[in-house]
């Protein structure tokens, strides 16, 4: 599951400035337990999670790049209404399809048809494919079943995989949500952004 462990955090100071959200920021469940997000998630949390990622990219002289699939661009949407977010987001693709993934993000055939996509080996090379493409220092990519078909009993309604791809380092983590469609749309794109800033602050530690 992990490539490479987090280093250990500290803390950060915190911008209390009042950063617009997205309307599905506000619809957001007030709990989401999954993997290593099995905190409570209020929408307070997720402001700060929208404030601090925004902050140490741009502390640390980082540009990011997006690859979607089940998030449908909703993790772009929550980045791009927080103005200053052109000072270190490039773009993102959103790949929904087999051959989006193939022909815009160079995932490998054999991966998508030996694992699927949703899977932690499809979601790592998406990571990797757009942080290439848009030439980045960071990626996060996510793949999952929206609901409320398309599920399995190996691969449940809900289950996503969130990858981040960096220069020498790698992580994807695995998370089963419990929401309808838009919610577990909308905790997917917390989890990356949540996976997004953890990275980022083990870096800085």
């Amino acid at each position: 599951m992990c490539v490479l462990p987090l280093a250990s955090t500290k803390s950060l100071p915190s911008n209390s400035a009042g950063v617009p959200l997205s309307p599905m920021l506000e619809k957001i469940p007030q709990e989401q337990k999954a993997g290593i997000f099995d905190d409570v998630r209020p929408v307070e949390k997720v402001r700060e999670v929208m404030q601090q990622h925004m902050q140490l990219l741009i502390e640390q002289g980082l540009t990011l790049a997006l690859a979607e699939s089940c998030t449908g661009g909703l993790i772009g949407h929550r980045i791009t209404n927080v103005p200053g977010s052109s000072d270190y987001f490039i773009g993102g693709v959103v790949a929904y399809a087999y051959a989006a993934k193939e022909r815009v993000l160079g995932v490998s055939h054999d991966t998508l048809y030996d694992h699927g996509a949703v899977s932690e080996e499809t979601a790592l090379e998406m990571a990797r494919g757009a942080r290439r493409l848009l030439m980045t220092d960071v990626a996060l990519a996510v793949t999952g079943i929206a609901g409320p078909g398309g599920g399995m009993p190996e691969k449940p309604v809900g289950l996503a995989y969130i990858a981040l791809s960096a220069r020498g380092a790698e992580r994807c983590e695995r998370v089963v949500w419990s929401h309808d469609r838009a919610g577990n749309k909308a905790a997917s794109a917390d989890a990356a952004l949540t996976l997004l800033v953890e990275y980022l602050k083990g870096r800085s530690a």
